[in-house]
């Protein structure tokens, strides 16, 4: 079946590698790069700092990929996204200013095993410094998160529920809603990391019931080093600033500061102009392409890639082994050979997968593994390619000489 989008992504053109890593980054269509060129030739200035021409226009154009930031997630207001460089940022930006300074010792933070490190490290930190209890969400085989745990693990003494929207590993879409509505109940706040969900499925984060909501650019079509962090406005103004200096700033004597309104009281220093302007295209194409197209050509590859496996008997799939569950992504061990050599002779072979622990140890030693192999899809690859992938993935013990 053709797949008009390659057109659109020089990279995929420039040779047959097969490229199913996209959980860690997805490639960049050309309508991307070209809005990122046409802001460095056209109105590279720093935003909100300059009263000529080329800093207006930089600045209008920063504020409006904030504007559709926030609109592609369902914020009631462009003042509740932060632009960060990433996920992991976003909610170290949580951490730090909300965590540090509205939680204490008694309290509990709710995480599962599933997180990736970047929804664990920071609140380890919190729970550190302020004597908050980290409290771990078990998954079943399949990594679900079934009605009872959820009730069992949030409580009263629960004041921060972090849960990733889908499982950077298992592919598993959790329950964020539900966890949403449990967590209210109980008084606590929800932080969602939206990495693995907002390239693949369309979000609102106050159907969702989020406090916080994190992304990253680089994972939905975007460039590196753009994302955002998404707070109800309520909250961003009740938190002090992450990081000081330039912009976040309203008046500095020598003694103190007043700081600037939200969102840009988080924004220190010279920003990714160019990035958001990236964003912001990135954002279009997705919209043009469609979440429903984008979910129907996921799950018809996933199908048929985790069918091909499920044939060969030496492979194990952890998660789910219904396709739909996957959200692309597929992550599996072949019998008697490492993850890392497995990647490293497709590599050899132009196909070029995912290998190692994927930033979730927890969730590895959960799954009684040290480390596992990882194809993730998009709307981009071919089925073409997912039966290459097959064939290839059927000569790789002989090939290791097993």
């Amino acid at each position: 079946m053709t797949n008009s989008y390659r057109e659109d992504f020089p990279i995929l053109l420039r040779d047959d590698t097969i490229y199913f890593d996209n959980a860690a980054t997805s490639q960049r269509p050309r309508q991307v790069t070209e809005a990122m060129r046409r802001f460095d030739e056209t109105c590279n200035a720093n935003p909100m700092r300059g009263l000529y021409r080329w800093s207006i226009e930089a600045t209008e154009q920063y504020e409006q990929a904030r504007s559709d930031a926030a609109e592609l997630i369902g914020a009631a207001d462009s003042r509740e996204i932060v632009f960060t460089r990433n996920t992991t940022e976003s909610i170290n930006l949580a951490a730090y200013s909300y965590g540090l300074n509205f939680l204490k010792e008694g309290d509990e933070i709710v995480v599962s095993v599933m997180e990736h490190h970047s929804n664990l490290l920071p609140w380890q930190m919190v729970s550190r410094q302020t004597g908050a209890r980290l409290v771990f969400l078990e998954p079943e085989a399949d990594g679900t998160l079934t009605e009872q745990e959820l009730l069992s693990k949030i409580t009263p003494r629960t004041r921060l529920v972090a849960i990733g929207h889908v499982s950077n590993v298992l592919g598993v879409t959790n329950p964020v809603k539900r966890i949403a509505e449990i967590a209210h109940q109980n008084g606590a706040l929800v932080l969602v990391d939206g990495a693995q969900s907002t390239p693949h499925m369309p979000v609102n984060v106050q159907e969702l019931g989020a406090d916080f909501y994190a992304f990253s650019g680089h994972k939905m079509l975007g460039p590196m080093g753009i994302g955002a962090l998404y707070a109800r406005k309520e909250l961003l103004e009740e938190m002090p600033p992450f990081l000081s200096g330039g912009e976040m700033i309203e008046y500095v004597s020598r003694e103190s500061a007043t700081y600037a309104e939200i969102p840009h009281k988080f924004e220190a220093g010279t920003v990714n102009a160019s990035g958001a302007a990236g964003l912001s295209a990135a954002i279009h194409y997705l919209k043009n392409v469609g979440f429903y197209t984008i979910r129907e050509t996921e799950e018809r590859l996933t199908a048929r890639l985790m069918k091909g496996l499920q044939e060969l008997p030496y492979i194990t799939i952890y998660g789910s082994q219904d396709s739909k569950k996957h959200c692309g992504i597929v992550t599996f061990n072949i019998e008697g050979c490492h993850p890392h050599d497995v990647a490293s002779v497709l590599d050899s072979e132009q196909v070029a997968i995912r290998a190692g622990h994927h930033c979730a140890q927890p969730l590895m030693k959960f799954l009684g593994v040290g480390s596992t192999a990882r194809a993730s899809l998009y709307f981009y690859n071919t089925e073409e390619e997912v039966d290459r992938f097959l064939d290839k993935i059927s000569k790789v013990r002989g090939w290791l000489g097993y």
